[in-house]
């Protein structure tokens, strides 16, 4: 567990793309079975068993703090691991015979009491691990728990006096609160320490990864083996909820704070410490001189904790076999062009195609099993059960594009949105939101590969396929005809449509080919739209930026019914301004509050953004009847009065705009 903690510190730490691919290769080559296994299972597809574990951490909560006081920290924090590692009291373990460690005498990390000692401090639940007759033995030597008041002031005395430095993310004892800076450090052997607790183990990140001169380096020698990764899954996969309850109590216990935020990092199934499903499986990949791709055509036939998958990788066993399993195939991607691409271009060496305003979908029909995957290879089947039932009986995988669509029409972009991410979708909601797929590309037909022919070739084999087999809710993506770039540059300026984000130009002769092949696609979009808008709300933001308000409601003018004017509000942005710019709005926020409703503020209308966005939608929820689609802070008008922003005159004019080259599109 303790590897598994400075694993995600470091990557927390990290905002290098190739530093994080060696960390979690590192890892990956270092960790036993199944450890590593289930720490990629937690940064992928997640473990797969299911908690309700904010319900869980709230019972045990609330044994030792006021349930408001966790709440509003809970808020503030806007992480539920990082408040309840930083809340969970440490406390010293008693040995027993079957599990405790050697006792030692060396300071404990990671905690905000100071040294503590096993005769002093009670273990504040049973033993859920342990048999009745050592849970009793184990018992008979703690009196009774402290008082939260106790416990907290022994944690300002540690501070005050502690000689220890800062550790990482502020989660350790003896943590100065007048030290203003924090030295990171990517090595990830361990600190020499005596203590099984390892105080000061992670001084994260320093100026790049340390080579990696030998493979123990995340070993964990003296860690007591009920703390592994693959022990805790196998305790907390069954019993009631109260049992497992008990458990994880019995956990957070016997870990300092850094280990208490892995562990519910690992069981909450979103770490969100900045590494992609996709990342975690190129790392693995990298680390063992593989291509990416060799392991997303297995992966969905695999299952944590990956023991065949990395017996394959260390070069103990062949590489295992998906069989019938419909499995992901990983999909080609466009490139931009870009002004300098154009001279080296041939018209007569490419087609073109519409590029839909939905999302990437790969579907795999086999052995009488159907999947569809986005683009990143997440299984998405389960939200859209009407796809599934389309594609039975087929033998195919198909490229296409996932839309709402009702009468022959494609909906906003919004609408999809109400289909995605979800486990489960009601009948209600599959009548509201139609799926449809427009298919690009055929990729295997029954089990021959298509994929090294031109696509030309492909194109020819799709038609011919949907047009025998034709499954429901489903066509294919039509051709746009050109002969010059010229003609295609006007179709492309008549393309800013709902359900139209620009074109696609594909090579003839292109291979379908896992990733971004330069030179064979690429994808034209349509230039965003801008418009000046007032900020109107503000909202505190969560994970890094929980303390400041950074997720920003603005509008636009319009006259009411007296003629006097108002602001409506248009779109809800909260990306696009730096690290800088966002200290500054978070200042002026607060100091231009004229309302504030829990953690949102009302603020005068002083400041104005520019904001960019790719189109407008009708919408319910917004008082102007209209919403911006991927709305983005383009830049902040310091300069221009509020009052000489954009208006929602404007904004209609843009959605006219829309309608008429929607029907200019439906012509060609």
């Amino acid at each position: 567990m303790r590897a598994f903690a400075r694993l995600l510190d470091c990557l927390v730490y990290t905002q290098s793309r190739n530093r994080k691919v060696a960390l979690l290769g590192r890892y990956f080559r270092t960790a036993p079975d199944p450890d590593r296994g289930w720490a990629l299972a937690a940064l992928t597809d997640g473990v797969p068993i299911r908690l309700p574990l904010r319900r869980m951490l709230t019972d045990l909560v609330s044994r030792f703090i006021d349930p408001v006081l966790y709440r509003l920290s809970r808020d503030y924090v806007g992480d539920t691991a990082e408040t309840v590692s930083l809340l969970w009291p440490d406390q010293a373990v008693t040995p027993t015979a079957s599990l405790a460690p050697t006792p030692d005498s060396s300071p404990q990390g990671g905690g905000e009491l100071g040294e503590a000692s096993s005769d002093s401090i009670a273990a504040p639940h049973p033993d859920p691990l342990l048999a009745s007759g050592e849970r009793e033995s184990a018992q008979a030597h703690h009196p009774s728990r402290p008082s939260h008041q106790a416990l907290r002031q022994s944690s300002l005395d540690a501070a005050a006096t502690s000689p220890l430095p800062l550790t990482g993310r502020g989660r350790g004892r003896g943590e100065d609160a007048r030290e203003k800076s924090l030295q990171l450090s990517l090595d990830l052997n361990p600190t020499p320490s005596p203590s099984p607790q390892g105080v000061g183990e992670k001084r994260a990140v320093a100026a790049g990864v340390h080579a990696a001169s030998d493979d123990k380096r995340f070993e964990e020698r003296d860690e007591p083996a009920y703390l592994s990764l693959g022990h805790v899954i196998s305790e907390m996969s069954t019993g009631t909820t109260a049992e497992r309850t008990e458990r994880l109590g019995w956990f957070l216990d016997r870990l300092d704070a850094s280990g208490r935020w892995a562990l519910l990092k690992l069981l909450g199934g979103a770490p969100r410490v900045g590494v992609s499903a996709r990342l975690a499986r190129t790392a693995l990949a990298e680390s063992y001189g593989r291509d990416v791709s060799e392991i997303e055509e297995i992966w969905h036939a695999l299952e944590p904790p990956y023991l065949d998958l990395f017996a394959w990788l260390d070069g103990k066993a062949d590489r295992p076999d998906p069989g019938a399993k419909p499995v992901f195939r990983p999909v080609m991607l466009a490139h931009p062009i870009e002004d300098e691409d154009w001279p080296k271009l041939m018209p007569e060496d490419f087609v073109a195609e519409w590029k839909w305003d939905g999302i990437r979908v790969q579907i795999v029909a086999r052995g009488g099993e159907v999947r569809m995957f986005s683009r990143q290879g997440d299984d998405i089947s389960g939200a859209f059960p009407e796809i599934r039932s389309a594609f039975l009986g087929h033998d195919c995988v198909v490229d296409g594009e996932l839309l709402v669509m009702r009468d022959g029409e494609i909906a906003p972009f919004n609408d999809l949105q109400q289909r995605l991410n979800r486990k489960t979708v009601t009948p209600k909601m599959m009548t509201a939101y139609p799926p449809h797929v427009r298919l690009y590309d055929l990729l295997f037909d029954g089990h021959e590969d298509l994929r090294t022919l031109p696509f030309s070739v492909r194109r020819a084999r799709l038609e011919t396929w949907h047009a025998r087999h034709h499954p429901r809710l489903t066509d294919v993506s039509p051709l746009v005809a050109f002969t010059t770039f010229e003609e295609l540059n006007a179709l492309w300026s008549s393309a800013r449509a709902e359900g139209i984000e620009g074109l696609m130009l594909k090579r003839r002769d292109s291979a379908y080919q896992a990733g971004r092949i330069k030179g064979q696609w690429f994808k034209w979009k349509r230039a965003a739209l801008t418009l000046d808008c007032v900020l109107m709300y503000a909202q505190r933001g969560s994970g890094k930026r929980s303390s400041y308000y950074s997720d920003y409601t603005f509008g636009v003018w319009r006259d009411d019914e007296s003629g006097e004017r108002q602001l409506v509000p248009v779109g809800k942005a909260y990306s696009g301004f730096t690290d800088e710019e966002l200290l500054q709005l978070d200042r002026w926020i607060r100091n231009n509050t004229t309302e504030t409703f829990g953690p949102v503020r009302a603020v005068e209308p002083g400041i104005v953004l520019e904001v960019a966005f790719d189109a407008v939608q009708s919408s319910t929820r917004h008082k102007s009847g209209v919403a911006m689609r991927f709305p983005r802070i383009h830049r902040i008008r310091w300069d221009k009065p509020a009052a000489e922003a954009d208006t929602l005159e404007t904004v209609l004019r843009l959605a006219g705009a829309a309608s008429v080259a929607t029907q200019a599109v439906s012509q060609t």
